[in-house]
């Protein structure tokens, strides 16, 4: 895809990505207090949580392991010694006036994520990953002319992960972002919950004329929906393009998606690293890794989305396209192989994965793990086709009878509709003789060399035999008959 086809209104968009992935651990990042969503307000923030004074922050080792599993995934470099910072601001959902994160040396240094944008590859550059603590949460809703504060995720382990500015596009955004949480989700260090928050990202946004410096940034804050995230960064391109063209500057700034109106607004100015006063943090030891624990880790890493697309290219035969879907996510992987194994015909299901299971899946937002067809049905049905049993067309009608819960019987479902296709070559050289007298101008026309006097003559016979008869087997006796 070129640059020149991701214009808007001749402007170049230039976006990069901060995701904060909440990490899996039970226990908070440098306390013992429990990680769990949904507790009542304030009662998962201990001591240490709360800032209170003689209290010291104490490493999660669990916490260090998934970062150092999220280096490995993403071919970056796990730095042997990372160093904590203090980042200081004040805010009333963060106890101690600072957030202990990474600055300098992060944990996690380069790589990249690969991703499909239609069919279209992609890959984005990693600056960094580095670990950092959550604040608390501010509450509104239930307090009238005053706020309450909830510091149960005060502590929480978070993995920020940074992009380089190569994205061009919402659309390269959002795939972006679905590429990422499915490979947190695949790799186990985070739940990906975006309701809960585990998994939200901020989208620095600007807009140029091609070939010129990159323009001011904005950044909208805590996108936690993918709709929501395209939508997001289309009205804030447009909104800057809109000021440019007026004649009026961009000012640097952290702005705020409101979903009700589909605009962003400006929250405040946005703050420089120097703003933060980061220094090294006094109450932590540098984060020493060595290549024996990141050796440990990566001989229990589980198979990689991208070495698991590349066996499905090379033992099934798939498309990288395709078996780029098949590893959307792990849940997806193993249906795709479970329906394989069952049928045979690998190419087939990966069709329908991506057709009529995708398709259904995400009309109702639903997980492959929550499809109410399962792997073996669906395998069952695909051998139906293959083996001449019904039409793809009637294949769709025992599909949707699957999903709605008519039935759960592939066999039985097609006795019920009566959807088995016509195979009885007597009775459809009958219908194919009975059309081809019927239809005289069309015959003339084929034998004239016009095919789509031909397709109509199979469309003909296909609707003489009320859609049973099976496709491949008209095709060639109408052949045969027309000489």
């Amino acid at each position: 895809m070129s640059t020149a086809s991701l214009l808007v209104r001749g402007y170049e968009v230039v976006i990069g990505l901060e995701t904060h992935a909440q990490l899996s651990t039970r226990s908070k990042i440098f306390s013992g207090a429990s990680t769990a969503f949904g507790a009542a307000p304030n009662t998962q923030a201990c001591a240490v949580d709360l800032a209170l004074p003689g209290t010291l922050p104490v490493m999660n080792r669990a916490a260090v392991e998934r970062a150092i599993r999220f280096g490995l995934a993403v071919g970056a470099k796990v730095a042997p010694l990372s160093i904590f910072a203090r980042k200081n601001y004040f805010y009333p959902d963060l106890p101690k006036g600072y957030q202990i994160s990474q600055y300098e040396i992060p944990v996690v240094q380069g790589g990249s994520v690969s991703f499909f944008v239609g069919e279209q590859p992609k890959t984005v550059r990693l600056t960094r990953a580095h670990l950092e603590e959550d604040a608390g949460k501010s509450l509104h809703e239930d307090y009238h002319g005053q706020s309450g504060i909830d510091l149960n995720r005060a502590g929480t382990p978070l993995l920020e992960i940074v992009t380089e500015p190569d994205m061009r596009s919402a659309a390269e955004a959002v795939e972006y972002a679905r590429a990422l949480h499915a490979l947190v989700v695949w790799l186990g260090i985070c739940d990906g919950n975006m309701q809960e928050g585990s998994f939200r990202c901020d989208a620095n946004v600007s807009v140029r004329k091609p070939g010129a410096e990159f323009g001011t940034r904005r950044e909208i804050k805590n996108l936690n929906s993918f709709r929501f995230m395209q939508q997001a960064i289309d009205f804030e391109v447009h909104w800057q393009i809109d000021r440019i063209e007026d004649g009026l500057k961009i000012e640097q700034a952290t702005v705020l998606f409101n979903p009700d109106t589909g605009e962003t607004r400006a929250m405040r100015t946005k703050e420089d690293a120097h703003d933060y006063r980061y220094f090294p943090d006094p109450d932590l030891p540098p984060l020493v890794i060595a290549p024996e624990w990141i050796e440990r880790v990566k001989g229990e890493m589980p198979e990689l989305p991208a070495a698991m697309a590349e066996r499905f290219q090379k033992a099934d035969g798939l498309p990288a396209y395709d078996a780029t879907m098949m590893t959307q996510s792990l849940g997806f992987a193993r249906y795709y192989e479970a329906a394989r194994d069952a049928c045979g015909q690998p190419k087939l299901v990966a069709n329908w994965l991506m057709g009529e299971v995708a398709r259904r899946l995400n009309a109702e937002g639903r997980d492959i793990a929550d499809s109410p067809v399962p792997a073996a049905t669906l395998a069952a049905l695909i051998q139906r086709i293959g083996d001449g049993v019904i039409s793809n067309n009637a294949a769709r009608q025992v599909f949707d009878a699957l999903w709605t819960g008519e039935g759960s019987d592939v066999d039985q479902l097609i006795e019920a509709k009566g959807l088995k296709q016509m195979n009885d070559t007597g009775a459809l050289e009958k219908i194919v003789d009975e059309v081809v007298a019927a239809n005289p101008k069309s015959v003339d026309e084929y034998r004239a060399g016009k095919d789509k006097a031909f397709n109509a003559l199979v469309g003909q016979v296909m609707k003489a035999s009320r859609g049973k008869a099976n496709p491949a087997q008209v095709n060639e006796l109408l052949k045969r008959r027309l000489g």
